[in-house]
């Protein structure tokens, strides 16, 4: 059953009939203009190293960490903490443990977002919509400006970019914008944009991580708690307005009823946290060492925020939170991996796009 019904609109990049003899010039001007027009569609991670080496590791914490977005502080004061401490001392811890998860074919993030931009466009032309998909990452390669330049090169007059962060926050899906706002300053020619800002409600998206838990369970059985843990931000940045964390809790709240979970069979948490700085709580790590305290046999950890497995979810959950939950009593962490190239989630952002490709497609076959 389709989930979304876009109304009918002219199909992008599709040839039709000519003028009629004798029509006007502005007429053939506009159709000629109009017969060429292509649609494109950019998806957004925010990066990772290109290797898990110290060099590669610095030179991506160096473009990350210099974002204002992701660290609101002057950067007077901040520039020389981060090149004269973090710059020095966090590469090669950082490496060791990108080495730990990095696949054959690279970094997991790239591995699976690429993924998911093969199979999105496949999914899409197969229903009609022949347009050109795009991965970029905020940090790292390959840029959003190139990614826009190879859209704008295939023809692409209609953009639509989709961060795939299913919370907003200015920390993340801003940035993005503000890097499409960079490259247009530098374009003459720009393309019609829309933006996808969040999808942390969308009926697809729930149905997916949905889907990928109970597929877990029916292959290892039910835990005593499934934990439900978001990247965490900086309590100032929930202060001055920022939607994050009720979007989260949201998206947490959906997933157990979509579940059939009670109260008393999840929990939510953040994990990540950077600097000294307060943030939001409850903490995953102090989340698991409790559970372990008090016994629990076994949890599963699910990370709802990241679309693409990461360094975040297999490094920090599956290797560090398990040691916390044993080391601290508990049984057995389970992690329950990202929607990465699941069909579901594929079936799901397919409709996403195309409910936000409306006026610029006709409807889906």
């Amino acid at each position: 059953m389709a989930l979304f019904r876009p109304e009918p609109a002219r199909a992008a990049g599709h040839e039709r009939a000519g003028p009629r003899p004798g029509a006007n010039p502005a007429a053939r001007r506009a159709e000629g203009a109009s017969a060429s027009e292509r649609i494109g569609v950019l998806l957004c991670n925010l990066g990772t190293p290109d290797a898990a080496t110290p060099a590669a590791v610095r030179r991506y914490l160096a473009e990350f960490l210099s974002d204002r977005r992701v660290v609101e502080i002057a950067p007077a004061l901040w520039q020389p903490i981060l090149h004269g401490v973090i710059l020095r001392r966090r590469p090669a811890a950082s490496a060791k443990k990108y080495q730990s998860i990095w696949l054959p074919e690279g970094s997991p993030l790239m591995v699976y977002s690429g993924k998911q931009a093969v199979l999105l466009r496949g999914y899409l032309g197969e229903r009609g919509c022949d347009a050109s998909v795009r991965l970029a990452m905020r940090y790292g390669q390959p840029s959003v400006a190139s990614a826009l330049d190879a859209l704008k090169a295939e023809g692409c007059t209609r953009v639509l970019v989709l961060p795939l962060y299913p919370q907003y926050s200015g920390t993340t899906t801003a940035s993005v914008i503000d890097a499409v706002a960079d490259w247009t300053r530098a374009t003459r020619h720009v393309p019609e944009l829309r933006f996808v800002n969040r999808f942390h409600d969308d009926a697809g998206y729930i149905r997916a991580l949905a889907k990928r838990v109970q597929e877990h369970w029916m292959a290892q059985g039910r835990p005593d708690t499934l934990l439900m843990s978001f990247h965490g931000v900086p309590q100032r940045t929930v202060d001055r307005g920022d939607p994050y964390v009720a979007q989260c809790r949201e998206t947490a709240h959906l997933l157990a009823a979509q579940l059939g979970l009670d109260k008393d069979q999840w929990q939510l948490s953040f994990q990540s946290r950077f600097g000294r700085a307060q943030w939001v709580g409850p903490a995953t790590q102090a989340t698991l060492e409790q559970l372990g305290r008090a016994g629990t046999r076994r949890v599963d950890v699910i990370c709802p925020g990241f679309v693409s497995d990461c360094l975040e979810t297999l490094e920090e959950i599956a290797i560090e939170g398990r040691a916390a939950f044993t080391a601290a009593g508990g049984g057995e962490l389970q992690y329950v991996p990202c929607l990465n190239d699941h069909p579901a989630w594929i079936t799901a952002l397919a409709a996403l796009v195309q409910r936000h490709l409306q006026g610029w497609q006709p409807p889906p076959r």
